[in-house]
């Protein structure tokens, strides 16, 4: 379908981070998972904008199932307070609202060996904990429901009617706006530990009981000192996962 823009995009002020904006590539290249955020503030002008953005997405008939809960300040705080203390009483649900992942002995290959070496590279070479440390490794993933320092929480949640394709529909909303968000020099963290603590999110966000939680994602600008800013993870080549398929005269 052809689309007439009949006026000018309206651009993202400028960030403190970064004294232009990064091209789709660039952005691509320098995101990664931020687990450690300053207290630097992002107006709410940006995260709009961001929204925005991010609701160009691709989706299913042009259905857009998603829904954004954004919090900051005292409701970030308050929500941070009812997720912790339910985490902390073993509040942790048995059945999650979707099937997100097997549990973790129950990884086939080549996932689980990437698992296990995602999680050497995080809790040991990065933050120096050893596997033995329960304690340090708990306290660690507690931050996850400060959204990580960031300033900036957001809860992302789908219909649950068409659940399959919005699930779809959300991943590629979520990348839409990770990468707008990295484009003026903000940084990211996904986060799919809320959905062990949905009954939580509900009590302290008006989600629609017709939709599922999909994942949290923190938002702001990484913590530039934290021992974690210079963690970064591999990825597999392109020879390992594509296959190209054409006739020989075209190659």
């Amino acid at each position: 379908m052809n689309e007439t823009i009949t006026h000018a995009p309206r651009m993202l002020p400028e960030s403190n981070n970064t004294a232009r904006q990064l091209t789709v590539e660039q952005a691509l290249l320098s995101r990664r998972s931020v687990r450690a955020f300053s207290t630097t503030p992002v107006p709410r002008s940006v995260v709009e904008r961001l929204l925005e953005l991010a609701a160009r997405s691709a989706s299913n008939s042009n259905c857009q199932p998603w829904q954004v809960h954004v919090v900051t300040g005292s409701a970030k705080t308050r929500l941070t307070a009812a997720l912790l203390a339910a985490h902390d009483t073993d509040g942790r649900v048995r059945t999650r609202e979707y099937d997100y992942q097997p549990k973790p002995d129950e990884w086939p290959e080549p996932f689980h060996t990437r698992r296990r070496r995602f999680g050497e590279g995080l809790y040991g070479d990065a933050l120096g904990i050893a596997p033995t440390d329960a304690e340090a490794r708990l306290a660690h993933h507690r931050r996850n429901y400060d959204f990580f320092g960031a300033p900036v929480g957001l809860i992302v949640t789908v219909s649950r009617h068409p659940l399959a394709g919005a699930l779809v529909d959300a991943g590629l909303f979520l990348q839409a706006l990770i990468l707008a968000a990295r484009g003026i020099g903000l940084d990211t963290c996904p986060q799919a530990s809320f959905i062990d603590f949905y009954p939580v999110l509900r009590q302290q966000l008006d989600i629609p009981e017709d939709h599922i939680v999909v994942c949290g994602l923190a938002l702001g600008y990484a913590d530039r000192e934290h021992t974690l800013n210079g963690h970064s993870t591999s990825r597999e080549p392109v020879t390992s996962f594509a296959r190209f398929y054409c006739d020989d005269s075209a190659q």
